[in-house]
């Protein structure tokens, strides 16, 4: 199967063509869109190209939280399925899919896994959840059918379902969240697995970045290298954008499908940011029936870039996710992302498990608590934990040690989707 994403100028001659269906679209069928031009006195004919896109206000998360059904665009008899976003740090926001949508999905999902070497030959493991009102898990196992390939519906957790199901049906990709994968690793080692020796080629990594801005493998991505020789693939997805960035066999950032998505990386000032730099992704949904999005702030920070890839792609790249605005910590005098945390952590193999808490003291002040299992609190390893954030952070968080249960059922908590490494309290 060739590849979804066209990398010449005749799709973003299309992406113009579907822009302008698109703006026609949301002034007919749009209630937000509809106040929104008018309400701004936007001539939505001059809206011709990409370029004229600045001419249209941003879309942020609040705007979808307060007016959410307001951005529905067909009648809701037409909507084939209902999802929500994760709720990472707001109440979920509801999505609607058509059957054109889900259509969508799935033909993006089967792009972006082509563009990770995916093809009909492979047999995926799906572990990830496909309830929950989860749209990637939907995406997902959408895009394997439609790339031809075959599906193991594991889902998440459930080490021993998952290496029996490696052996039994010998997948060559996981579809996994990859702070999963040492877990993985370490029941197999506990049980006298012979991972290295699976089936297992290549590891689709999802929720959480593998690599660091330069794209060298982060704390987390080198401890499952070091162990298991895989080939580990970063993705970049949302429920808001129906779509996802996945790398390429370079490595070197998600690649844009313009058929699906036009996008935006802006400063602080809504400015367009050059070639190598960090701003806020902003993106605007192209085929989209249900809920389409223009010029929509997800609040996820990330370097772009615009040069062809070394893959032979001329399509925009973007680097991880370095934060999110909305998560950004001031923790005694010093800006933290969660990120930067997870990856002092996970430098770590003492520790298998964690939650960071955030707080504010009496003064408004953010407080940092991380919790970790009660058996590994001992004095030497308090030493090396508090230097090691000193040495990489120039700061110490608190820590609370409590039993593993405890801490793997605040975790990994039924009604979420993904693990919830980082809470506010």
């Amino acid at each position: 199967m060739e590849s979804k994403v066209i990398q010449n100028e005749n799709s973003y001659h299309l992406q113009h063509q579907k822009l302008k269906s698109l703006i026609t679209y949301v002034s007919t069928n749009s209630t937000y869109y509809k106040r929104l031009f008018s309400k701004h006195k936007i001539n939505v004919t001059a809206i011709n190209t990409v370029t004229d896109l600045t001419k249209i206000p941003f879309t942020t998360k609040d705007d979808l939280a307060n007016y959410n059904d307001d951005f529905l665009c067909v009648d809701k008899k037409q909507v084939a399925d209902f999802v929500t976003t994760s709720g990472t740090i707001s109440d979920p926001v509801t999505f609607y899919l058509t059957k054109n949508d889900i259509d969508r999905l799935g033909n993006n999902e089967a792009a972006a896994l082509n563009c990770a070497g995916g093809t009909s030959d492979d047999i995926y493991q799906l572990m990830t959840t496909l309830d929950k009102r989860f749209m990637a898990g939907l995406a997902y196992y959408l895009g394997v059918s439609k790339l031809g390939a075959g599906a193991v519906r594991v889902g998440p957790g459930a080490p021993y379902l998952q290496w029996e199901s490696i052996r039994r049906f010998s997948p060559t990709v996981l579809i996994a969240i990859p702070s999963f994968i040492p877990k993985l690793i370490e029941y197999a080692k506990e049980n006298n697995i012979d991972f290295k020796n699976s089936s297992v080629q290549s590891i689709i990594c999802i929720g959480e970045p593998i690599r660091n801005a330069d794209f060298t493998p982060n704390e987390l991505g080198k401890r499952i290298l070091s162990q298991w020789d895989v080939k580990l693939f970063s993705t970049y997805a949302s429920t808001e954008m129906g779509a996802a960035f996945t790398e390429c066999n370079e490595g070197k950032g998600g690649h844009l499908n313009p058929e699906i998505l036009i996008l935006e990386v802006v400063d602080e000032n809504g400015k367009h940011v050059a070639n190598g730099e960090l701003g806020e992704v902003v993106v605007t949904t192209l085929g989209v029936e249900g809920m389409p999005l223009l010029r929509y702030k997800t609040g996820d920070l990330c370097h772009v870039y615009y040069d062809a890839c070394n893959c032979g792609s001329s399509t925009t790249r973007l680097g991880p996710v370095i934060g999110r605005k909305q998560q950004m910590i001031k923790f005694k005098g010093t800006t933290i992302f969660p990120t930067a945390i997870f990856d002092v952590l996970d430098m770590m193999s003492e520790i298998t498990i964690y939650q960071v808490e955030v707080s504010k003291d009496e003064f408004g002040n953010d407080l940092i608590s991380i919790l970790l299992p009660k058996e590994i609190e001992t004095p030497d390893f308090q030493h090396k934990i508090t230097s090691l954030f000193k040495s990489k952070l120039r700061v110490t968080p608190q820590y609370r040690f409590v039993e593993t249960s405890i801490l793997s059922e605040k975790v990994f908590k039924e009604e979420k989707r993904k693990p919830e490494k980082l809470i506010y309290v």
